[in-house]
């Protein structure tokens, strides 16, 4: 089965303005095949699939179902093809029943009654081991469940091939087991299925063939027992094992010594991350490390409170703390720098002062105000010591360039004199020279005492940066690097479970 090619994309190519996100990508599903679709963060996994389903248009390359080149312009064009996608956020109505769910929208014979769509609904849910009774409310089902309908709502649809994209990301362990048994039920019933995801084991789990993208380009086809966990990870990073030089720190971690600034045992949130340790001392620099959606963010989330904490203990300077909301960790002294700054930082209408004083205002309280004397004395302060580039304070965040509107947010943790400050990709999107800046930022704050934990998806500049990296793979720690043992080869092998 695994030999009748069912998808070819050939030469594909997408460009927005100012930005080539696909070029000369191709990509080969055949019949009765899981595929893996694997790439970091911008590597143009979720552009081709928007190009297959008729979301985006394609600007080059053709595509072909069973041999015969289709032209998919809107999502209708991709479902008529045989293209279903089921995607990590459900889309079916959970005040509605499982059967309606499978049948509304689709069926529109106003004589086919529902009494013979429920008992459709019970075959297609019986054949695929679905357990799930037809008129059951969706929402009375767990989110495994509620997965499994959608797909089997798109199979009913003559799908060919099915896209599954993050479909295991709210489901626990149990959970995932029966979403793959369906998986390969559909697979030894001819379905293609391309899945896309960021956890390694899963992929090893339940995958026959892996394709790797990278920076909007195709890096390689591999066969699953071809291609070591170790040999995936570089390929998505783009570096070889061979030849790669440990980049050593001028830190002596002896100096690290004391009460540990900030300290958990067992911390967790509702983001589904495993319980976790983690400390941090005076002037250290440390980093969460890991591919996307290893549970790094997740993690640093949970220490400043950003999401809800559901388990384990913190202590502050030796004293037991309780950090279950941002403000708490505030008036603890920790600041965060969040991954997504449009989403999660800027505010965007508001002007450069307005952001730069926020933080501190909110630790004030509302009803003390700070003056406008107060006000521009600190932010001219910010604006000379971070060179930001504005042509005034009163200028809209919105029009400041995305290196300088970082530094914004930087300016408002600062001014709050953090003991501990964390970064979450603080050098995203920003050009070299900034990059740079804010990299010598971080080391001399350390030096000055502040202690920093820092994330980025680019494992150079964390070994530049950070002293001791804490390594996370599929939401749990699975290695600390430190010393000697920092280096390139070593991230990775923990990233794929290896040995350092």
């Amino acid at each position: 089965m695994q030999d009748k090619i069912l998808l070819s994309m050939r030469g594909i190519g997408k460009n927005f303005p100012g930005v080539r996100a696909l070029h000369n990508v191709d990509f080969t599903l055949r019949a009765g095949e899981i595929h893996a679709l694997m790439g970091e963060n911008g590597a143009g996994k979720s552009t081709l699939i928007k190009v297959l389903t008729g979301v985006y248009g394609k600007d080059a390359g053709t595509i072909s179902i069973e041999g015969k080149e289709v032209f998919i312009r809107s999502p209708q064009d991709a479902q008529k093809a045989g293209i279903s996608t089921v995607y990590q956020e459900i889309t079916l109505c959970p005040n509605l029943t499982v059967a309606e769910n499978m049948f509304i929208g689709r069926d529109k014979n106003v004589l086919v009654g529902w009494g013979k769509r429920y008992r459709r609904a019970g075959e297609i849910l019986r054949n695929l081991n679905i357990p799930a009774r037809p008129r059951q409310q969706l929402g009375a089902c767990s989110l495994a469940v509620q997965q499994m309908v959608a797909i089997a709502r798109a199979v009913d649809m003559d799908c060919k091939v099915l896209i599954l994209d993050e479909p295991t990301s709210s489901l626990d362990d149990k959970e995932v087991e029966m979403l793959f048994t369906l998986m390969r039920d559909l697979r030894s019933q001819g379905v293609g299925i391309i899945f896309v995801t960021h956890f390694l084991e899963q992929v090893y789990a339940v995958s026959d063939r892996i394709t790797v993208l990278r920076n909007g380009e195709l890096v390689g086809e591999y066969e699953v027992e071809n291609l070591p966990q170790v040999e995936l990870v570089a390929k998505m990073m783009g570096k070889e094992l061979q030849g790669l030089s440990d980049l050593k720190q001028d830190d002596n971690e002896a100096a690290f010594t004391g009460t540990p600034v900030y300290e958990v045992a067992h911390l967790t949130s509702t983001t589904g991350i495993a319980p976790f340790d983690f400390s941090i001392r005076k002037g250290e620099v440390n980093g969460f490390t890991g591919l996307l959606g290893s549970g790094r963010s997740e993690s640093v989330r949970a220490i400043f409170g950003a999401d809800r904490v559901s388990g384990g203990t913190v202590q502050v300077e030796g004293k037991k703390a309780r950090i279950s909301n941002p403000k708490q960790a505030m008036k603890r002294g920790i600041g965060y720098l969040p991954e997504d700054r449009k989403a999660d930082g800027i505010i965007a209408d508001l002007s450069v002062r307005e952001n730069i004083i926020l933080a501190l205002q909110v630790m004030k309280g509302f009803f003390h105000p700070l003056s406008q004397k107060e006000q521009d004395a600190f932010v001219d302060e910010y604006i000379r010591a971070l060179d930001i580039k504005t042509a005034s304070a009163d200028t809209p965040i919105k029009s400041l360039s995305g290196g300088n509107q970082q530094k914004v947010i930087l300016a408002r943790w600062l001014l709050t004199h953090p003991k501990y400050l964390i970064l979450d990709e603080p050098t995203r999107g920003i050009d070299v020279g900034t990059k740079t800046e804010i990299q010598r930022l971080v080391r001399r704050l350390a030096k000055d005492g502040m202690s920093v934990t820092f994330i980025s998806s680019e494992i150079e500049e964390m070994l530049r940066t950070c002293s001791r990296l804490i390594v996370m793979r599929d939401r749990r720690i699975v290695g600390e690097l430190r010393g000697t043992k920092l280096s390139q080869d070593n991230v990775m092998r923990t990233i794929a479970g290896g040995e350092q």
